[in-house]
């Protein structure tokens, strides 16, 4: 008998896609050398540009997030390149993996994964190594549900003249981060996420310094999946694709784009915060603990609770999915065990999601024999909630 489709999907990832965005899926496959598709296919690249707020054209590239890292990570780094990897969790810690692949040295910063980057210790980094070129560091580490503050250590990186990596696949268009304020030379994110659009493609912002760099780099790979130089001008109707692009994704990244402009960035990151925020008051209210350190690093797009002493996640994952029909994600790595994570991107960025998700992990763990008080998780965010929009 087959599995029961879950009712509500509150995971870290793929997140549930708008409605005008599985319309725009459904559109008809077209020849991607018609005129009208290199037209549409520019026109996206624009829109998205524009979300970006980037000075320069975006990127796409046809895969998931996970390879358009390593391609950043294989077109960017060169063989005399010093890195500096910021490992605060699972995610920032595999792209070091990435980056000795083709780098001169590796130098890394790791803190425990409940915590995040202090930005005193980058700038104590270059003045032991002022050879450093390329610092990497993840904005959300989604298997932590914690955030680092990119845009104070983009100021460092950038005075130092190296170049900074972000990883904003979780962060972009659910909160205010961008390449160009936050001193990013190559920005990866996609529509997956915050976008709630579909987890097909890659979106990048690379500016001219980050261009210039992988042109002179000798080991960048060209005729490959994992090449940035190829799709450098793929954006323009007048200029071929390397190989066939992802029709369906990009018309699900129209639509997605359409809708992220026609709401209003600002509107949409409020929408991300407070569902965040009611979520956290819940959480506390049942006598939960956040697996953030301190709740001002606590990701406005996920939210990742400690698994209590004495159960097991999979338990709870398991009861809330029977109970409920609600998905939530499980850690990852070294997290694995010992958070589980609630998603608030795209659609499910809605605060009443936050109520959904209190009622059903409080109602999980009660099942499993922990004394929880689900009437005081919910009122404590619906309190917020209601403050809010008083």
């Amino acid at each position: 008998m087959a599995t029961k489709e879950p009712i509500i999907t509150l995971s870290a990832g793929p997140v549930a896609a708008y409605p005008g965005v599985m319309r725009a899926l459904s559109r008809p496959i077209e020849y991607d050398y018609d005129r009208h598709f290199l037209e549409l296919y520019e026109a996206v690249n624009r829109k998205v540009t524009q979300a970006l707020r980037s000075a320069t054209p975006a990127l796409i590239l046809h895969c998931e997030p996970a390879p358009g890292l390593e391609a950043a990570a294989a077109s960017l780094i060169g063989p005399d390149d010093v890195v500096l990897n910021l490992a605060s969790g699972v995610y920032g810690k595999g792209f070091g993996y990435w980056s000795a692949r083709y780098n001169k040295e590796l130098l890394e910063i790791e803190v425990p994964y409940n915590e995040a980057i202090d930005p005193a210790s980058v700038e104590a980094a270059f003045r032991k190594r002022p050879d450093i070129k390329i610092v990497s560091v993840v904005h959300h580490d989604t298997p932590s549900g914690t955030i680092n503050p990119v845009k104070e250590i983009g100021q460092i990186v950038r005075k130092h003249n190296a170049l900074m990596l972000v990883d904003a696949v979780s962060s972009w268009a659910g909160m205010d981060i961008h390449p160009e304020e936050s001193c990013s030379d190559v920005f990866v994110t996609g529509p997956g996420k915050c976008l709630g659009g579909a987890p097909g493609l890659t979106i990048m912002a690379v500016s001219d310094r980050a261009w210039k760099h992988m042109e002179a780099n000798p080991k960048a790979p060209r005729a490959s999946i994992l090449s940035l130089l190829d799709w450098k001008e793929a954006w323009r109707h007048d200029k071929p694709f390397p190989f066939t692009p992802s029709v369906a994704e990009v018309n699900g990244l129209d639509g997605a784009i359409d809708l992220y402009l026609a709401e209003g960035p600002e509107a949409v990151w409020k929408r991300h915060a407070l569902t965040a925020q009611a979520c956290r008051a819940g959480i506390k209210a049942m006598g939960l603990s956040l697996w953030a350190a301190r709740e001002e690093i606590a990701s406005p797009t996920c939210t990742a609770v400690r698994v209590p002493d004495g159960i097991k996640d999979s338990d709870i994952l398991a009861a809330s999915r029977a109970l409920y029909g609600v998905v939530f994600s499980s850690g990852r790595g070294e997290t694995q065990g010992k958070l589980i994570r609630i998603g608030h991107m795209g659609p499910v960025a809605e605060p009443i999601y936050a109520v959904v998700a209190v009622t059903a992990l409080g109602g999980a763990l009660r099942k499993l024999g922990r004394k929880t008080d689900v009437g005081a998780g919910v009122a404590a965010a619906t309190a917020v909630i209601d403050q809010a929009r008083a």
